[in-house]
């Protein structure tokens, strides 16, 4: 799994970190306003788990949608009698006071940037709260429990896969002064439990004390933006592509999200002012006639709102005949891992599709008038040099430059605990040692000049960053880098085989 950069920079709220050093990529979105130093002050927690603000849900970074793994236990939680707290650190500030008022603080990590933002905000709740029980859950909570519960200490607890169950059983355990053992699901770090794979009975999610829509990502068509909301109608995934940190946690399962689940939820956010809305699944086709249908639903209520999906190549081809309706139905653009354009790479990660396959899988969509925003990991143990200059000549042959996020081109793998590379029986050639802090293993390339070229890319997307580049001109500098990389006299980028409109795009990069 890799990461993102945050493309649009809240000036007055965020303050953007870039750290090459640490693993080669964007450390992600720090707020200005999350400070890690506390005012000793003593004020006494409430006496019970069931007061207002007892229970306090973070979520630090969600790629600028408004949290759903905020708003999906708060349903629940607040259904059972308690009345948490909820404060989203990447558009909120959180104040000492709100730390103090915890006995159950849980940190939503479902990504590698927030597990690193969220780890730091666990340490401030032990320096302010030395009491409060901290857990962290989400896809990385379990992955790294080691190191959040036994090296460092910053947590209590850990809850791996389906959430929102445990949380529940958790808050309950603390109001009753129950052994925390009877809690399935939940890691300590005397007793590891596996991630929960069983869905509970999910209810619609509450997002009545989130920040509004507008302190998020829009929708970004021909020079407008619309408000974006985001749902999910699956979790996990049928495929286990090695790379991808969803494989150690589902292991190839996937739950399906009640449809009228997902409808109330989405017709709540329109409600709010969504013009578009993002589906969340790793693979919107692991259920295609489920998500299919809540489309339909949506378009037939709310002809105007659009959607954007994430799609395999491999399922694109295999589900063809879908992608006529889906256009239909108002798709705006489909993400696709892509990852490579090497076979020998892609087989590495086992993504199950090939270059021809990417080329027709493009054609299809072509066809039927929706563009592909592809995701690619192009910073591999097993990718040359050459790869990486073939891949730039395919994204300007096929004016893809503006569908590709310049970050795209500096993603470097990420291993983390638990990654099904680490059974790669060619890993003692490239795989360093666990830079827990960092939440990944360290790994060098063969070639010095692939990680020299990653320092310099990285860095180029550092700075258009800051100064809201155009993607044509950062493609440019990233072309010219990667020419001078391997000795080649830099021409200019090929003219494109195809003509495409700009296509629609969030107002946050978006990663895989």
């Amino acid at each position: 799994m890799a990461q993102s950069v945050r493309t649009l920079r809240r000036a007055t709220d965020l303050d953007y970190r870039f750290d090459p050093t640490r693993a080669g990529r964007p450390t992600g979105i720090i707020p200005r306003s999350m400070s890690l130093v506390s005012t000793p002050l003593a004020v006494a927690p409430p006496r019970a788990v069931t007061d207002p603000g007892a229970i306090l849900l973070i979520s630090c970074y969600e790629l600028g949608h408004q949290p759903l793994s905020l708003a999906s236990p708060l349903a629940s939680l607040r259904q059972a009698g308690f009345a948490p707290v909820t404060v989203d650190t990447s558009v909120e500030s959180l104040e000492d006071a709100t730390i103090r008022a915890a006995r159950l603080v849980a940190i939503s990590v479902p990504m590698h940037t927030a597990l690193r933002l969220g780890a730091r905000i666990a340490a401030r709740v032990r320096a302010t709260n030395p009491d409060a029980h901290v857990c962290f859950y989400g896809l990385y909570a379990t992955l790294n429990a080691s190191y959040l519960l036994g090296v460092t200490g910053v947590g209590d607890s850990v809850i791996g896969g389906e959430y929102e169950r445990p949380l529940l059983d958790l808050a309950a355990a603390l109001d009753r002064g129950n052994d925390l053992a009877t809690v399935q699901g939940l890691g300590t770090v005397d007793r590891p439990a596996p991630p929960v794979l069983e869905p509970a009975a999910l209810l619609v999610p509450e997002r009545d004390s989130l920040p509004q829509l507008r302190a998020y990502a829009g929708l970004e068509r021909t020079g407008t933006i619309v408000r974006a909301g985001y749902v999910e109608a699956t979790r996990g995934c049928h495929h286990t592509c090695r790379h991808c940190p969803i494989t150690p946690i589902y292991g190839g399962r996937f739950t399906v999200v009640p449809r009228d689940t997902v409808l109330a939820d989405a017709r709540a956010q329109i409600s709010a002012g969504a013009r578009h809305l993002t589906f969340g699944d790793p693979d919107f086709f692991n259920g295609p006639g489920h998500g299919l249908r809540i489309c339909r639903a949506l378009h037939a209520e709310h002809p105007d709102v659009t959607f954007d999906v994430t799609i395999k190549i491999e399922h694109l081809l295999q589900h063809r005949r879908l992608l006529p309706e889906l256009a239909e139905l108002g798709c705006a653009f489909v993400v696709s891992a892509v990852e490579s354009l090497s076979d020998a790479v892609l087989r590495k990660l086992d993504k199950g599709h090939s270059r021809a396959g990417v080329v027709e899988a493009l054609d299809l969509l072509d066809a039927v008038g929706i563009p592909m925003r592809p995701s690619l990991l192009p910073f591999t143990p097993w990718e040359t040099l050459d790869g990486y200059l073939d891949l730039l000549r395919f994204v300007a042959e096929r004016d893809l430059v503006a569908h590709v996020d310049p970050v795209m081109l500096a993603i470097r793998l990420l291993v983390p605990p638990g990654s099904a590379l680490l059974g790669d029986p060619t890993s003692a050639t490239w795989l360093g040692e666990l830079n827990a802090e960092a939440f990944t293993y360290r790994w060098a390339h063969p070639d010095p000049r692939m990680d020299a070229l990653h320092a310099a890319v990285s860095a180029l997307v550092e700075e258009a960053t800051e100064t809201q580049e155009r993607a044509t001109a950062t493609f440019g500098k990233i072309w010219r880098a990667a020419h001078a990389a391997a000795g080649l006299v830099s021409t200019r980028p090929p003219r494109p085989t195809t003509r495409r409109r700009p296509p629609p795009r969030l107002t946050e990069s978006w990663f895989c």
